[in-house]
């Protein structure tokens, strides 16, 4: 994929900067696809495919947050883990600072894990219950570095201390912290190698609302502290207004929206953006009781069967003939502002 990076007289012309075409990506995604086969009878035919994720591209810059948001089922998560090679593409490309992952042998990718990391969704299932905070936090130093077990302890003490964690606690288990403390044990060992790059899988679902203010806070200041790049994956679009510099949305495994999240925040373009920002509660019970809200009718369609054109159109409430004929062309209507949908014009 390009974007606004593609050259710096490109981008001006768009409306974007100079200084943004110029920015280093890290990240880049192209045309990723995954799909899990269905397999029926005694011999294990395989009869059809989950689309979990269906032709995703997007960049990501050095040193920024790209949000990635949609619904339950959207393949946000499968995205996340295909990325970091979690989970083998079925087609499409990751470049991760200029080395085609795909490409590698599954022992090259090992060399290249302790600059990439993940947060996962649900701390109460990411620790094993039997290992104490020491040995998990100390593990990617075992498996990955050569340092002496005292120099592990300290750097365990130093990841707990960088987390707001007491070090004295290292040597309990995880069932005696709260699901935020959990959280936090997964970030400093998500941390502890000095990773590039980290996906955040809905780092927060999993904790009280009056956690997880704290939790993305903590993420901002060690991005600050450490110079990391993310990957923030969530459904709470107004959580993410918060942590990232842009955001891509995400339906039936495609990515419909991509830009600048003041842009996608104020303007967004995508009858299903549209949709998801008047989902979000407004602090002001007089704009709340006034403003416009968009309903969307019916189910997401199973990702094994997705309907033929634009993947939103048997729900869209502006869709035309055309939306259900022909998929939607990924394209840049203006200052690095992506959208897939017939019925946006170019700026």
């Amino acid at each position: 994929m390009t974007t606004e990076q593609d050259s710096p007289t490109e981008a001006t012309a768009n409306g974007a900067q100079t200084a943004t075409a110029q920015r280093e990506v890290l990240v880049s995604v192209d045309g990723l696809k995954k799909h899990f086969p269905i397999m029926k009878g005694v011999f294990r035919r395989q009869v059809g495919a989950v689309k979990a994720v269906d032709g995703v591209s997007f960049d990501i810059f050095r040193g920024e947050t790209l949000g990635l948001v949609g619904e339950s089922g959207s393949g946000k998560s499968t995205v996340g883990r295909a990325v970091l090679m979690l989970e083998t593409p079925t087609a499409g490309t990751v470049d991760f600072d200029g080395t085609d992952l795909g490409s590698l042998p599954s022992g090259q990718v090992r060399r290249l894990r302790p600059r990439m990391q993940m947060v996962f969704q649900n701390p109460h299932a990411s620790l094993n219950p039997r290992m104490t905070v020491a040995s998990i936090i100390g593990e990617p130093l075992l498996e990955h570095g050569n340092k002496k077990a005292s120099e592990r302890e300290q750097r365990v003490e130093e990841l707990l201390s960088l987390v707001g964690l007491d070090p004295s606690h290292a040597n309990r288990y995880p069932h005696e912290f709260s699901g935020g403390q959990r959280q936090r044990i997964g970030i400093a060992r998500a941390i502890a190698l000095n990773p590039d790059f980290i996906v955040a899988d809905e780092p927060i679902a999993a904790l009280d609302v009056s956690i997880q203010a704290q939790v993305v806070n903590l993420f901002e200041e060690l991005q600050e502290a450490l110079d990391l790049t993310y990957l923030f994956i969530s459904h709470d679009l107004s959580m993410v207004r918060h942590i990232a510099d842009r955001v891509a949305v995400m339906y039936l495994g495609r990515i419909v929206e991509l830009a600048d999240v003041d842009q996608l925040y104020d303007n967004p373009q995508h009858p299903y953006t549209k949709a998801l920002h008047s989902a979000v509660p407004v602090p002001d019970p007089i704009v709340e009781a006034t403003r416009e809200r968009v309903i969307l009718e019916g189910d997401i369609p199973s990702p094994s069967s997705p309907p033929p054109g634009c993947p939103f159109n048997t729900r869209c409430p502006v869709a035309e003939e055309q939306c259900s004929l022909v998929v939607p062309e990924w394209r840049d209507i203006g200052g690095g502002h992506w959208v897939a949908c017939h019925l946006v014009d170019p700026r």
